[in-house]
């Protein structure tokens, strides 16, 4: 699944366009690298987002195209 996609399913980012563009301005990585958009996410992936005051570093657990709003926090573990 494209890493844009990934944090709108999940609901760490609430539009899939805000998502492209923080990936386009660098403020997405993943394991420690900027990541494009399109980048396919993989279980295990640890994306760090640097949007707002608090950067969030979460691990990817599952992969779904869809997930209601109870299921999105599933989808990913928070990372100290």
């Amino acid at each position: 699944m494209r890493l844009d996609k990934y944090l709108k399913v999940s609901r760490l980012i609430k539009r899939r366009t805000v998502a492209n563009e923080a990936c386009d301005a660098q403020r997405v990585s993943v394991n420690g690298k900027p990541a494009r958009a399109s980048y396919e996410v993989k279980t295990g992936d640890v994306i760090e987002l640097a949007m707002g005051v608090h950067p969030i570093k979460v691990e990817v657990l599952s992969i779904n195209e869809y997930a209601k709003k109870e299921e999105a926090g599933l989808m990913y573990k928070v990372l100290p």
